[in-house]
């Protein structure tokens, strides 16, 4: 058995204490043993697609591309960053803070920078963006992968590109870590509104869903937890099903319908 929240690791002893609320509730449940610990995997791709997944948050994006037949989605949790609506969340378009451009559309012919090309939040969500704009397919004259939100938010300060989609949960966590990252920066707009990252299971556990979903409210409602959800910027659980993450291959497919198959 395993369980990892690996996605929102700015600070991970606040993601581990978060999880040691959210184990003592697994616990009550029926659904965990004692002595499961937080995992923090290398390889994500690997570590989501065991049978033995308790829990897990993904992103969106690879959810429908590539886990829909190894996990179930046990819900979301709605998160208090600007750019957040209920479980909804947005990407914040980076620039350096002396850039003359405010529009998404004056960044023709420029260079972007992006997390990986299996990310909703810094590839998908942008592509869609400039699908519209973008001639022959293109719109940026290069963009290349830096493997992080934070990589991505450090080639736009040190020249090395001029924009960046960054997570807004992500970026308001760091805004607070580590403030002098953002130094020189500044968000010139957002992208449209999609569902947040899903919390999943392994697929083999479908009927465990309930007790999980049990679990991750009554955490969510632990007033011993209340100052590590403030810390996380977590506001509650929704125990929401997989079709709302049909919003990100929908946004995928927008970019397709103007010829543009990447960023």
């Amino acid at each position: 058995m395993r369980a990892s929240l690996p996605m929102y690791d700015v600070r991970r002893a606040d993601v581990e204490l978060l999880w040691q609320g959210i184990a003592y509730w697994l616990r009550r449940e029926g659904v965990m043993e004692r002595g499961v610990t937080l995992s923090w995997p290398e390889d994500f791709y690997e570590h989501w697609q065991q049978p033995d997944l308790l829990l897990s948050q993904t992103c969106g994006f690879p959810l429908q591309e590539t886990l829909r037949d190894r996990v179930e989605v046990v819900g979301a949790f709605s998160y208090l960053a600007e750019g957040c609506e209920d479980i909804d969340y947005r990407s914040m378009l980076v620039a350096r803070a002396d850039e003359r451009a405010d529009d998404i559309a004056d960044f023709r012919d420029r260079r972007a920078a992006y997390n990986s090309e299996d990310s909703h939040s810094g590839y998908n969500a942008l592509r869609a963006l400039i699908a519209p704009l973008a001639k022959n397919g293109r719109f940026f004259a290069s963009a290349h992968r830096t493997g992080s939100h934070y990589h991505s938010l450090l080639a736009v300060k040190h020249n090395e590109a001029d924009i960046a989609a960054v997570d807004c949960v992500t970026l308001a966590l760091l805004q607070r870590e580590k403030p002098a990252l953002l130094q020189e920066l500044r968000v010139i707009g957002m992208t449209p509104a999609a569902p947040g990252l899903p919390l999943v299971t392994s697929a083999r556990n479908a009927e465990i869903i309930p007790a999980l979903r049990r679990a991750l409210r009554e955490a969510m409602s632990d007033v011993r937890l209340q100052q590590v959800r403030d810390d996380l910027l977590i506001g509650s659980f929704h125990p929401v099903g997989r079709g709302l993450w049909q919003r990100c291959t929908e946004l995928k497919q927008l970019a397709q319908r103007y010829g543009v198959t990447q960023l």
